[in-house]
């Protein structure tokens, strides 16, 4: 197996688990009083990130050239996805949902940025195709979801604004 498929496949593998764990804790928000806003753009979400991984497997070649300062710098991302995970514990779900009499969570990254997820997500989208040397799916691909991202940041900020303080 090529560098290039193996980095693919770990990517495909990481996000399996974390819509393991994002479904769980999307249950229990939901048992707990929460409630979910925009599912309408969720599907649009899957289907670009569903496609963003697809065309990594199909529009760059096994034996791509592998640039390691942008594998560091992904590594880098992977280490803020991680604190972003850890800092919202069973708050962490893939979907906006917000439970009612609840704080916001203002520790770790949040301290810093509003959304720091999205903006490691939009990060990866663009970084990993130049990996490759593949910079036509970072252009595309980032432009797709940083429109998408602009009306789900919107759907969350219209959520927790009454519960900002």
């Amino acid at each position: 197996m090529s560098i290039w498929y193996l980095l693919v496949a770990l990517i495909v593998v990481q996000r399996l688990i974390e819509l393991m764990i994002a479904r769980v804790n999307t249950k229990r928000l939901l048992a707990n009083g929460g409630v979910e806003h925009g599912a309408n753009h969720y599907p649009l979400i899957v289907a670009l990130h569903a496609a963003w991984l697809v065309s990594l497997i199909v529009f760059v070649p096994a034996e791509a050239t592998i640039n390691p300062v942008l594998l560091v710098i992904f590594i880098a991302l992977q280490l803020g996805r991680v604190w972003v995970l850890t800092s919202l514990g069973r708050y962490w779900t893939t979907r906006v949902i917000t439970v009612p009499g609840q704080p916001l969570v203002k520790r770790g990254p949040f301290r810093l940025v509003r959304h720091p997820n999205y903006l490691i997500v939009e990060a990866e989208l663009i970084v990993v195709p130049l990996i490759a040397g593949v910079w036509e799916l970072s252009v595309v691909f980032g432009i797709a979801n940083a429109l998408v991202l602009v009306w789900r940041i919107r759907v969350e900020e219209q959520a927790i604004a009454p519960r900002r303080s």
